[in-house]
C-alpha cells in the first residue's frame, strides 16, 4: 500500500484518501444504492444455486455413483459455461458506462445488448458438440468408464440448458445496468419449485412422465432455463422502461465493431472466470482419480460453498455496475466509494459464513445426503473438505468482489493473468502435489484451492489500490 501511494503524483491525492474525506452521507447513499441493486441479484444468484442444489439432492437419492456421474457432467459443462458467461459479462460494464456517460445511451446500450446475443450464438454450438460426445473426453481425463458413460447420459439432457442460461444472463445484465433487477429475482424464484417438481418427475417417473433417471435430471434443468429466458424476454419487450430501448428490433443486423469490442473486453473475463471455475472442475476430476466417494463428497461440499459464494458474487455484479456508472460520469471519488462499499459487504458476509460452515459441517452435509451407513464415508470426507472451505470463504469473497470492481473499470486482462497464476500455476499444482505426492488425497486438493483463492484475492486488491497510478479511472469510449 505504501509503495502504491508513493507512486501517486504529488499534486493529486490517492482516490482512497479522497474517498475517506467524502461526507458520511455520501457513503450512506452508496451503501443504500449498492444494497438496493445487489440484493435482488444476490437472491437471483441463490435461486440459480438452489436449482443446481435441488438436482444434487434428487440425484443423491439415486445413490452416490449417480451423484458422482452427474457431478462429472456438471463440472465439464461448468468449465465451458463460465468462459461463455465471462464473454457475456462484458456487456455489463459497457452498458453501465454508457448509461453513466448519458450521451446516446439508448443507442449504445442497444448495440451492446444485441451483440451479446450474437456472441452467445457464436460460442454455444461448438460447446454443444463437445458435450454431446463427452464420454471419451471424460474417460481421457482418467475417470471410470461406467461413470463417464453415465455422465454423458446426464449431459445429453443437461447440455441444452447452456443457450437459454447465457441468453438469460445477457438480458439480466441489461436489467441490472438499469438498476431494476427485481424482475430477474421474481422469475428466478419461480424457477426453484418448477425445477424441483419437473426434475423429480423426470428422474423417478411421476405424474405420468417417463422415468429417465439421471438423464431426466439434466433435461428438467434445461427446460426450466428455457422457461426463464422466455419470461425475461417477455418482460423486456413489455415493461415501459425497458421497451424504449427496442432491444430486439432488427436483431439480425450485425454490428461488427461492437461485436469485436465485446470480444476484446469479454475474452479476458471469460478466461478469468474459466480459470476460476475450471479449477474446481479440475478438482472434481482429480477426485475421480481417487474414488467415486471422493467425487460425491466434493460435489456436495462444493455445492455448500457455492451457495454462500452467491452473495459476494451478487455484490461483485453490483460493484461492476456502480463503478462503471461512476467511470462514465468521471467521478473518481464515486468509483472508490462504490468499490470499497461492495468489497466490505462481501468480505463481511463471507466471514460470517466461514464461522457457520466451520461450526456445522456435518449438519450441512446431511441436508444433501441421508445419514446412512452407505453414505458414512462420503459424509466424513465432505466434513473434512468443509473444514478447509471455512478457511477460504473470506478470500473467495474478497477476490470475486475485487474482480467485479476492476471490471467496472473495464480492467480485465491483468486480472485474467492473476487468476491463471493463483488458481492453476499455484492452486491446482499445490493441490495435486499434496494429494498424490504427500498422501493428503482429497484434503490436499482442497488445501490447494484455498491457497489459490488467497493469492488471487491479495492480487486483486493490490491492483485496485493502484488504479489511479495505472490510469484505470480514465473514462473509456
Amino acid at each position: 500500500m505504501a509503495v502504491a501511494q508513493a507512486a501517486q503524483p504529488a499534486n493529486r491525492p490517492s482516490m482512497d484518501r479522497l474517498a475517506e474525506t467524502s461526507s458520511p452521507g455520501a457513503w450512506r447513499i452508496e451503501l443504500g444504492a449498492t444494497l438496493s441493486l445487489a440484493w435482488p441479484l444476490i437472491l437471483s444468484n441463490l435461486t440459480m444455486a438452489a436449482i443446481q442444489a435441488t438436482d444434487v439432492v434428487l440425484l443423491g437419492w439415486l445413490g452416490a455413483r449417480p451423484l458422482a456421474a452427474s457431478a462429472l457432467g456438471i463440472n465439464l459443462t461448468f468449465a465451458f459455461s463460465l468462459v461463455c458467461l465471462g464473454l457475456v459479462t462484458a456487456s455489463s460494464p459497457m452498458m453501465a458506462t454508457a448509461l453513466g456517460h448519458k450521451t446516446q445511451s439508448v443507442h449504445e446500450v442497444r448495440r451492446t445488448f444485441r451483440q451479446s446475443f450474437w456472441m452467445v450464438a457464436t460460442v454455444t454450438v461448438p460447446v454443444w458438440l463437445v458435450l454431446w460426445n463427452s464420454e471419451p473426453v471424460i474417460r481421457a481425463l482418467g475417470q471410470e468408464p461406467a461413470l463417464a458413460r453415465d455422465a454423458e447420459q446426464f449431459l445429453h439432457g443437461y447440455m441444452w440448458s447452456m443457450l437459454p442460461f447465457l441468453l438469460f444472463q445477457a438480458m439480466r445484465n441489461f436489467v441490472a445496468a438499469l438498476e431494476r433487477p427485481g424482475w430477474v429475482l421474481a422469475i428466478s424464484l419461480g424457477a426453484i419449485p418448477l425445477n424441483a417438481l419437473l426434475s423429480y418427475a423426470l428422474i423417478f417417473g411421476k405424474w405420468g412422465l417417463p422415468q429417465w433417471g439421471i438423464f431426466g435430471g439434466g433435461l428438467g434443468s434445461s427446460i426450466v432455463w428455457v422457461v426463464q429466458a422466455l419470461l425475461l424476454a417477455i418482460v423486456i419487450v413489455t415493461d415501459r422502461q425497458f421497451r424504449r430501448f427496442h432491444l430486439f428490433g432488427r436483431f439480425w443486423r450485425p454490428d461488427w465493431p461492437r461485436y469485436r469490442k465485446l470480444w476484446k473486453l469479454g475474452f479476458p473475463i471469460g478466461l478469468a472466470m474459466g480459470f476460476e471455475g475450471g479449477v474446481f472442475s479440475a478438482a472434481a476430476y482429480l477426485m475421480g482419480l481417487i474414488d467415486a466417494e471422493s467425487v460425491a463428497a466434493h460435489a456436495v461440499a462444493l455445492q455448500i460453498a457455492a451457495l454462500s459464494f452467491m452473495v459476494p458474487w451478487g455484490l461483485a455484479q453490483a460493484s461492476t455496475v456502480r463503478v462503471g456508472k461512476f467511470l462514465g460520469e468521471g467521478d473518481r471519488a464515486g468509483i472508490a466509494r462504490a468499490g470499497w462499499t461492495a468489497w466490505a459487504l462481501g468480505v463481511g458476509f463471507m466471514a460470517v459464513m466461514a464461522l457457520l460452515i466451520w461450526a456445522f459441517p456435518r449438519e450441512l452435509m446431511t441436508i444433501f445426503l441421508d445419514d446412512t451407513p452407505e453414505n458414512a464415508r462420503v459424509i466424513a470426507l465432505g466434513v473434512s473438505f468443509l473444514a478447509i472451505a471455512a478457511i477460504f470463504q473470506v478470500a473467495d469473497g474478497a477476490q470475486v468482489v475485487g474482480a467485479g470492481m476492476l471490471r467496472g473499470l473495464h480492467d480485465t486482462r491483468v486480472p485474467m493473468i492473476f487468476t491463471f497464476i493463483g488458481y492453476w500455476a499455484i492452486g491446482i499444482g499445490v493441490g495435486a502435489w499434496l494429494a498424490f505426492r504427500q498422501g493428503w488425497q482429497g484434503q490436499g486438493i482442497w488445501t490447494g484451492l484455498a491457497i489459490g483463492l488467497i493469492i488471487v484475492s491479495v492480487l486483486m486488491i493490490w491492483r485496485w489500490r493502484r488504479r489511479e497510478t495505472l490510469g484505470l479511472t480514465r473514462r473509456t469510449g
